[in-house]
């Protein structure tokens, strides 16, 4: 214990540290893979591996074994770690996370470890994102901002890019913009020597969710929460959102740092907001009391296609996490013209006879989904994945006038039956039984729109019960409509 207290840099004497990998995903490999570089002396267990995984780390001579989840505690004894580093998928009813913690032994993310490793090339100053939704979509910005500012920036963690490559990369960054699931938050130690201190945080909105992996709403608001922990410069909380700034309140910040809000109203002293068509900052502006520099316009906006207001939320938190850190007012101005964003948000794929196909494949629990549904008049909306203890209820009440069809896809489709049936009895509702599931939700969907619908992708519900993960679903989907509309693949 008193060795991993002072493993804080990627210089300390990693060598011979006996670590479990659990899990041997994008995460877990390079999790295995920095610690082969280290030094350490690794073990991963996993219920499964891709077979190039399987190929680099017999190349790198890193032990692995693939076992089911219910044999791996034996294993574990056998090995004796001092420390487990876990991929984001395992819960804290694993059975290795359990043994950890009547063992004593300590469990850790990729992201303390990176944190602890974080001066391999130069020490980046880390900006922390979080929420229920819009994370990616911000993090994406802010990096765009500070790098038009001139800043070397990668956007990285759970938009897809480990954390541990940007941090072994050798080109070296100013900044690493972090987005960090709740799953990763659970595990950070909020005090020591190894505890991360962010220059800059941010919760963009909490609504439960991810509740099968945290057990309870409460479990899930306080690893959201974390986020905050140590931080040195700025926290940034929803306005509109009660829930994170009550956790801002009630977080351990360090002396000296900034509480700003953000949110579709006008803004006070220290908040970025909005004010007739405007999209302005009191908070990093010179004699923020008496004046407010402007960002864009809502016009502005509308012509590049981010005027929804959760996009505008999510353009106010990341161009005041940019200002806070250096960017001007001009480099949001400049980067929101240059940015797009990513695939399977609210993504036009093709028109065809009047009708709109969207996929928002990245739409996993109702909140997103709300963002999406409420975009379009009439809908034809394809539903449906792994809702483990989610109802969509709301979801259904609040578009149901809207709904020209329902189109059910998942390997079990209980919550979408049930929430039509009590919510929606007369809109047809259509479920998917079929080998290839794309197909023929697309070709139900073809049927049901006319002239003037839109047909979306917004599920509501994890995809990994019929496809790899939200991207798989999202081209799948595309992949459809472009099949069945006679258009070519990309």
């Amino acid at each position: 214990m008193n060795r991993l207290a002072g493993l804080t840099s990627w210089y300390a004497d990693w060598s011979g540290l006996k670590v479990l990998v659990v899990g041997l995903g994008v995460t877990g490999f390079s999790v295995a893979d920095t610690l082969w570089e280290l030094g350490c002396d690794a073990l991963v267990l996993t219920a499964s591996a891709s077979e190039e995984h399987r190929t680099i780390l017999d190349a790198l001579g890193v032990n692995f074994e693939v076992v089911p989840d219910g044999e791996m505690v034996a294993k574990v004894i056998d090995f004796a770690p001092d420390v487990i580093v876990v991929s984001p998928s395992i819960t804290p009813r694993h059975p290795v996370t359990e043994w950890a913690a009547a063992s004593g032994v300590q469990v850790w993310s990729d992201i303390e470890l990176a944190w602890r490793v974080r001066d391999k090339v130069s020490t980046a100053e880390w900006i922390l994102i979080t929420g229920t939704n819009g994370k990616t979509t911000t993090t994406q910005l802010t990096a765009q901002i500070l790098h038009t500012a001139g800043f070397r920036v990668a956007a990285v963690g759970s938009i897809g890019i480990p954390v541990l490559d940007a941090v072994r990369d050798p080109t070296g960054f100013d900044f690493l913009v972090v987005e960090i699931s709740s799953f990763q938050l659970h595990w950070l130690a909020g005090v020591g020597e190894g505890a991360l201190r962010p220059l800059v945080s941010a919760c963009l909105n909490v609504a439960d969710d991810h509740l099968d992996w945290h057990g309870s709403a409460e479990a899930y608001r306080a690893a959201k929460g974390a986020v905050y922990g140590n931080t040195r410069r700025a926290v940034f909380y929803n306005r509109i959102d009660p829930v994170t700034e009550a956790m801002v309140r009630e977080s351990n910040v360090e002396e000296g740092c900034e509480a700003i809000g953000f949110g579709l109203v006008t803004p006070d002293t220290g908040e970025l907001g909005t004010i007739e068509g405007l999209l302005v900052d009191r908070a990093f502006v010179a004699d923020r009391r008496n004046h407010a520099q402007e960002l864009t316009t809502v016009d502005h906006l509308v012509e590049l296609g981010f005027a929804t207001p959760h996009m505008i939320l999510n353009i106010l938190a990341a161009s005041g996490m940019a200002l806070c850190v250096g960017a001007s007012a001009v480099d949001v101005a400049t980067a929101l013209d240059e940015f797009t964003e990513g695939p399977h948000r609210c993504e036009t794929i093709a028109e065809e006879n009047g009708v709109v196909w969207v996929d928002d494949s990245k739409a996993t629990n109702m909140h997103a989904a709300n963002a999406a549904l409420r975009s379009f008049p009439s809908l034809v909306w394809v539903v449906g994945g792994a809702f483990g203890d989610a109802r969509i209820d709301e979801l259904v009440q609040a578009h149901a006038s809207r709904l020209k069809a329902v189109i059910a896809i998942g390997s079990d489709r209980d919550e979408p039956r049930r929430v039509m049936n009590e919510w929606a009895p007369s809109v047809p509702f259509v479920e998917i039984d079929s080998e290839d599931v794309m197909a023929a939700a697309v070709d139900a969907a073809a049927s049901a729109a006319s002239p003037g619908d839109t047909v979306v992708l917004a599920p509501a519900a994890s995809a990994m019960d019929q496809f790899d993960d939200y991207l798989d679903r999202g081209r799948r989907f595309q992949s459809a409509v472009r099949e069945r509309l006679g258009l070519a693949n990309d």
